[in-house]
């Protein structure tokens, strides 16, 4: 079997990923891997604690590795951190990086150079599905997701704490993809057949978070996109609390 590490966001699209493969004969999955943001201990872009992180991966069964990121890093420092990481994993006789990307082409050429400067080979298990039957297999399987984070600009405060169901896709406005590969929304999985118990925990607070658009260029910004627009929106995070 080929030793693969696994991309680990929390959110569904992970999930489903994961699922996928560790149907394959052909893969071992030897850890689960998640950026986090160092000054606030919370998943990067998610905005979820590390606690439920943990969690996460001891009902799953797969050993978690964390990358400490610095505060809206550059390119540069985010490379780094994870040039480092892979470095490790490499020793441990892990070849294969698997993501749970669907349709972003950019993003998985990106990924793709970087792994293979490295010797590492990156798999897609969902790429190229359909995001509305991704959903609907998600659903159909028993998994339960929790929207954690929405980006005003497609989507407003009233979907943030949502758990993902049919009611919630039909709400959905037409401009937003139903999975939310876009970055119009984040989510937290807590429950499906990964998982060897539900992930038990509390909605808390809802805050509003906008960011600061950097000095330098923002196209050496790991957490920027190329929208020009990008710093012109803010985002709506539900905390999770552990119980």
């Amino acid at each position: 079997m080929k030793k693969a590490l696994f991309n680990w966001s929390s959110g569904k699209d992970s999930a489903l990923a994961l699922c996928k493969i560790l149907q394959n004969p052909e893969f071992e999955i030897n850890c689960l891997l998640t950026s986090v943001n160092q000054q606030y201990q919370r998943i990067s872009m998610h905005g979820v604690r590390v606690e439920l992180l943990e969690q996460q991966a001891q009902s799953i069964g797969i050993p978690l590795e964390i990358m400490q990121i610095p505060e809206m890093p550059t390119m540069e420092a985010y490379e780094n951190v994870m040039q480092q990481t892979l470095e490790k994993l490499k020793q441990r006789g892990i070849t294969h990086s698997v993501f749970g990307d669907i349709f972003l082409e950019d993003l998985r050429k990106y990924r793709e150079d970087k792994l293979a400067s490295m010797g590492f080979e990156g798999i897609f298990p969902i790429w190229k599905i359909p995001t509305k039957e991704l959903i609907q297999e998600f659903i159909a399987l028993g998994f339960k997701t929790i929207v954690v984070c929405v980006n005003e600009r497609y989507l407003d405060k009233s979907f943030v704490g949502r758990v993902i169901d049919q009611q919630f896709i039909d709400d959905l406005p037409d401009n937003v993809d139903v999975c939310g590969e876009n970055g119009e929304f984040h989510t937290f999985s807590f429950d499906g057949p990964i998982f060897k118990k539900p992930i038990d925990f509390e909605i808390g607070e809802v805050v509003y978070r906008k960011y600061e658009k950097p000095k330098q260029d923002s196209s050496n910004t790991a957490c920027d996109t190329n929208d020009s627009t990008a710093y012109d929106y803010g985002f709506w995070y539900c905390d999770l609390i552990p119980k």
